[in-house]
Protein backbone atom coordinates (compact mmCIF):
# COMPACT_ATOMS: atom_id res chain seq x y z
CA UNK A 1 0.00 0.00 0.00
CA UNK A 2 1.34 3.41 -0.90
CA UNK A 3 1.64 5.91 1.95
CA UNK A 4 0.08 8.57 -0.26
CA UNK A 5 -3.06 6.40 -0.45
CA UNK A 6 -3.16 5.71 3.28
CA UNK A 7 -6.11 6.78 5.43
CA UNK A 8 -4.86 5.96 8.92
CA UNK A 9 -6.19 6.11 12.42
CA UNK A 10 -3.49 6.42 15.10
CA UNK A 11 -4.46 5.73 18.70
CA UNK A 12 -2.35 7.46 21.31
CA UNK A 13 -1.40 9.86 18.53
CA UNK A 14 -1.24 12.95 20.73
CA UNK A 15 2.21 12.15 22.13
CA UNK A 16 5.21 9.85 22.02
CA UNK A 17 5.48 7.13 19.39
CA UNK A 18 1.92 7.77 18.22
CA UNK A 19 2.57 11.45 17.59
CA UNK A 20 5.77 10.68 15.69
CA UNK A 21 3.89 8.17 13.56
CA UNK A 22 1.00 10.52 12.84
CA UNK A 23 3.38 13.29 11.82
CA UNK A 24 5.50 10.98 9.64
CA UNK A 25 2.47 9.65 7.81
CA UNK A 26 1.14 13.15 7.19
CA UNK A 27 4.51 14.26 5.79
CA UNK A 28 4.38 11.20 3.52
CA UNK A 29 1.06 12.29 2.06
CA UNK A 30 -1.28 10.12 4.12
CA UNK A 31 -4.55 11.21 5.63
CA UNK A 32 -4.53 10.77 9.40
CA UNK A 33 -7.04 10.75 12.24
CA UNK A 34 -5.68 10.85 15.79
CA UNK A 35 -7.64 9.04 18.53
CA UNK A 36 -6.54 9.97 22.05
CA UNK A 37 -7.97 10.62 25.51
CA UNK A 38 -5.92 13.79 25.80
CA UNK A 39 -8.00 16.63 24.37
CA UNK A 40 -4.79 18.62 23.90
CA UNK A 41 -4.15 16.32 20.97
CA UNK A 42 -6.51 18.50 18.97
CA UNK A 43 -3.85 21.24 18.87
CA UNK A 44 -1.21 18.83 17.62
CA UNK A 45 -3.61 17.44 15.03
CA UNK A 46 -4.27 20.93 13.74
CA UNK A 47 -0.54 21.62 13.43
CA UNK A 48 0.12 18.54 11.29
CA UNK A 49 -3.17 18.69 9.38
CA UNK A 50 -4.84 15.65 10.90
CA UNK A 51 -8.32 15.04 12.25
CA UNK A 52 -8.75 14.50 16.00
CA UNK A 53 -11.27 12.53 18.02
CA UNK A 54 -11.19 12.43 21.81
CA UNK A 55 -11.44 8.71 22.46
CA UNK A 56 -11.30 6.17 25.26
CA UNK A 57 -10.11 3.05 23.45
CA UNK A 58 -11.35 0.83 26.27
CA UNK A 59 -14.95 1.90 25.62
CA UNK A 60 -16.85 0.51 22.65
CA UNK A 61 -19.18 3.48 22.15
CA UNK A 62 -16.37 6.03 22.32
CA UNK A 63 -14.18 4.12 19.88
CA UNK A 64 -17.03 3.37 17.48
CA UNK A 65 -17.98 7.06 17.37
CA UNK A 66 -14.37 8.00 16.66
CA UNK A 67 -14.16 5.37 13.93
CA UNK A 68 -17.24 6.76 12.21
CA UNK A 69 -15.89 10.28 12.51
CA UNK A 70 -12.54 9.24 11.07
CA UNK A 71 -14.20 7.52 8.13
CA UNK A 72 -16.27 10.62 7.43
CA UNK A 73 -13.19 12.85 7.65
CA UNK A 74 -10.93 10.70 5.47
CA UNK A 75 -13.36 8.90 3.18
CA UNK A 76 -12.28 5.47 4.39
CA UNK A 77 -10.00 3.71 6.90
CA UNK A 78 -7.35 1.41 5.45
CA UNK A 79 -4.66 1.59 8.15
CA UNK A 80 -4.91 1.28 11.94
CA UNK A 81 -1.90 2.05 14.14
CA UNK A 82 -2.37 1.23 17.82
CA UNK A 83 0.00 3.22 20.05
CA UNK A 84 -2.33 3.97 22.98
CA UNK A 85 -1.01 2.45 26.17
CA UNK A 86 0.06 2.94 29.76
CA UNK A 87 3.06 1.75 31.76
CA UNK A 88 2.78 0.76 35.39
CA UNK A 89 5.42 -0.39 37.88
CA UNK A 90 4.65 -2.68 40.80
CA UNK A 91 6.08 -5.95 42.08
CA UNK A 92 3.85 -8.95 42.72
CA UNK A 93 4.54 -8.53 46.43
CA UNK A 94 6.17 -5.41 47.82
CA UNK A 95 6.73 -4.65 51.51
CA UNK A 96 4.36 -7.47 52.37
CA UNK A 97 1.51 -6.13 50.23
CA UNK A 98 0.14 -7.86 47.13
CA UNK A 99 0.09 -6.16 43.73
CA UNK A 100 -2.95 -3.88 43.39
CA UNK A 101 -5.44 -5.88 41.31
CA UNK A 102 -7.09 -2.72 39.99
CA UNK A 103 -3.74 -1.54 38.58
CA UNK A 104 -3.19 -4.89 36.88
CA UNK A 105 -6.69 -4.87 35.40
CA UNK A 106 -6.35 -1.29 34.17
CA UNK A 107 -3.04 -2.05 32.44
CA UNK A 108 -4.57 -5.04 30.64
CA UNK A 109 -7.69 -3.04 29.82
CA UNK A 110 -5.82 -0.19 28.14
CA UNK A 111 -2.89 -2.00 26.53
CA UNK A 112 -4.59 -5.20 25.43
CA UNK A 113 -8.36 -4.75 25.42
CA UNK A 114 -8.05 -1.20 24.06
CA UNK A 115 -5.83 -2.43 21.25
CA UNK A 116 -8.20 -5.24 20.32
CA UNK A 117 -11.28 -3.03 20.63
CA UNK A 118 -9.83 -0.53 18.17
CA UNK A 119 -8.45 -3.01 15.66
CA UNK A 120 -11.62 -5.12 15.52
CA UNK A 121 -13.72 -2.06 14.68
CA UNK A 122 -11.11 -0.83 12.20
CA UNK A 123 -10.99 -4.27 10.57
CA UNK A 124 -14.73 -4.22 10.06
CA UNK A 125 -14.34 -0.86 8.30
CA UNK A 126 -11.48 -2.20 6.18
CA UNK A 127 -13.39 -5.30 5.16
CA UNK A 128 -15.83 -3.06 3.27
CA UNK A 129 -13.03 -1.34 1.32
CA UNK A 130 -12.45 -2.02 -2.34
CA UNK A 131 -9.17 -3.95 -2.80
CA UNK A 132 -6.41 -1.56 -3.85
CA UNK A 133 -5.15 -1.69 -7.42
CA UNK A 134 -1.54 -2.60 -6.64
CA UNK A 135 -1.73 -5.51 -4.20
CA UNK A 136 -5.43 -6.23 -3.70
CA UNK A 137 -5.23 -5.52 0.03
CA UNK A 138 -7.99 -3.77 1.93
CA UNK A 139 -6.11 -2.72 5.03
CA UNK A 140 -3.11 -2.88 7.35
CA UNK A 141 -3.07 -3.04 11.15
CA UNK A 142 0.07 -2.30 13.19
CA UNK A 143 0.00 -2.85 16.95
CA UNK A 144 2.58 -1.83 19.56
CA UNK A 145 4.05 -4.59 21.72
CA UNK A 146 7.34 -4.18 23.63
CA UNK A 147 10.58 -6.00 24.35
CA UNK A 148 9.03 -6.41 27.81
CA UNK A 149 6.82 -9.05 26.19
CA UNK A 150 9.92 -11.25 26.08
CA UNK A 151 12.20 -9.91 28.83
CA UNK A 152 9.99 -8.19 31.35
CA UNK A 153 11.83 -6.59 34.25
CA UNK A 154 11.08 -6.49 37.97
CA UNK A 155 7.92 -4.52 38.57
CA UNK A 156 6.70 -5.01 34.99
CA UNK A 157 4.41 -7.98 35.51
CA UNK A 158 1.24 -6.13 34.41
CA UNK A 159 2.90 -4.28 31.54
CA UNK A 160 4.79 -7.35 30.31
CA UNK A 161 1.64 -9.47 30.43
CA UNK A 162 -0.30 -6.92 28.38
CA UNK A 163 2.43 -6.59 25.75
CA UNK A 164 3.03 -10.34 25.54
CA UNK A 165 -0.66 -10.71 24.73
CA UNK A 166 -0.40 -8.07 22.01
CA UNK A 167 2.53 -9.98 20.50
CA UNK A 168 0.74 -13.29 20.89
CA UNK A 169 -2.40 -12.27 19.05
CA UNK A 170 -0.50 -11.02 15.98
CA UNK A 171 -0.44 -14.28 14.04
CA UNK A 172 -4.03 -15.34 14.87
CA UNK A 173 -5.24 -11.91 13.79
CA UNK A 174 -3.32 -12.15 10.52
CA UNK A 175 -4.84 -15.56 9.89
CA UNK A 176 -8.34 -14.43 10.85
CA UNK A 177 -8.22 -11.41 8.56
CA UNK A 178 -6.50 -13.01 5.60
CA UNK A 179 -9.88 -13.71 3.99
CA UNK A 180 -10.51 -9.94 3.97
CA UNK A 181 -7.03 -9.16 2.54
CA UNK A 182 -6.05 -7.33 5.74
CA UNK A 183 -2.50 -7.63 7.07
CA UNK A 184 -1.53 -7.48 10.76
CA UNK A 185 1.91 -6.86 12.27
CA UNK A 186 3.26 -5.62 15.58
CA UNK A 187 6.35 -3.68 16.58
CA UNK A 188 8.16 -4.46 19.83
CA UNK A 189 10.17 -1.32 20.65
CA UNK A 190 13.00 -1.22 23.14
CA UNK A 191 14.10 1.93 24.96
CA UNK A 192 12.81 4.94 23.04
CA UNK A 193 13.38 8.64 23.53
CA UNK A 194 9.82 9.70 24.08
CA UNK A 195 9.23 12.95 26.02
CA UNK A 196 8.66 10.89 29.17
CA UNK A 197 11.98 9.07 28.83
CA UNK A 198 13.88 12.23 27.86
CA UNK A 199 12.57 13.83 31.03
CA UNK A 200 14.42 11.34 33.24
CA UNK A 201 17.74 12.33 34.86
CA UNK A 202 20.76 11.86 32.61
CA UNK A 203 22.20 9.14 34.84
CA UNK A 204 18.99 7.12 34.55
CA UNK A 205 19.01 7.48 30.76
CA UNK A 206 22.62 6.25 30.69
CA UNK A 207 21.70 3.21 32.77
CA UNK A 208 18.82 2.39 30.43
CA UNK A 209 21.03 2.46 27.35
CA UNK A 210 24.19 0.90 28.80
CA UNK A 211 23.34 -2.64 27.66
CA UNK A 212 22.21 -1.77 24.13
CA UNK A 213 24.82 -3.29 21.75
CA UNK A 214 24.47 -0.83 18.87
CA UNK A 215 23.64 1.93 18.45
CA UNK A 216 24.06 2.59 22.17
CA UNK A 217 21.35 5.17 22.54
CA UNK A 218 17.61 5.45 22.86
CA UNK A 219 15.62 4.85 19.74
CA UNK A 220 14.20 7.94 18.06
CA UNK A 221 10.39 8.01 17.75
CA UNK A 222 10.74 8.76 14.04
CA UNK A 223 12.55 5.41 13.65
CA UNK A 224 9.45 3.70 14.98
CA UNK A 225 7.35 5.77 12.57
CA UNK A 226 9.54 4.79 9.61
CA UNK A 227 9.11 1.12 10.46
CA UNK A 228 5.35 1.63 10.50
CA UNK A 229 5.68 3.13 7.02
CA UNK A 230 7.74 0.16 5.85
CA UNK A 231 5.12 -2.29 7.12
CA UNK A 232 2.37 -0.37 5.33
CA UNK A 233 4.31 -0.37 2.06
CA UNK A 234 5.55 -3.99 2.15
CA UNK A 235 2.65 -6.22 1.10
CA UNK A 236 4.38 -9.50 1.93
CA UNK A 237 5.00 -8.51 5.54
CA UNK A 238 2.24 -10.11 7.61
CA UNK A 239 1.75 -11.86 10.94
CA UNK A 240 5.12 -10.71 12.25
CA UNK A 241 6.28 -9.09 15.50
CA UNK A 242 9.34 -6.95 14.72
CA UNK A 243 11.75 -5.99 17.49
CA UNK A 244 13.14 -2.47 17.20
CA UNK A 245 15.71 -2.28 19.96
CA UNK A 246 19.33 -2.00 18.81
CA UNK A 247 19.80 -5.73 19.60
CA UNK A 248 18.95 -5.17 23.26
CA UNK A 249 18.20 -8.31 25.26
CA UNK A 250 17.39 -7.37 28.82
CA UNK A 251 18.82 -9.56 31.54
Amino acid sequence: MRLSETCAIVTGGASGLGAATAEYLRKSGARVAILDRDARGADFAEIIGAAFFETDVTQEDSTLAAMRGARAAMGQINVCINCAGIMTAAKTVSQGAAHDLAVFRRTIEVNLVGTFNTLRLAAAEMAANRPNRDTGERGVIVNTASVAAYEGQKGQVAYAASKAAVAGMTLPLARDLSAQNIRVCAIAPGVFGTPTMRGLPGSVQQDLTADIPYPRRMGEPVEFARLVGTIIETAYLNGEVIRLDGALRMG
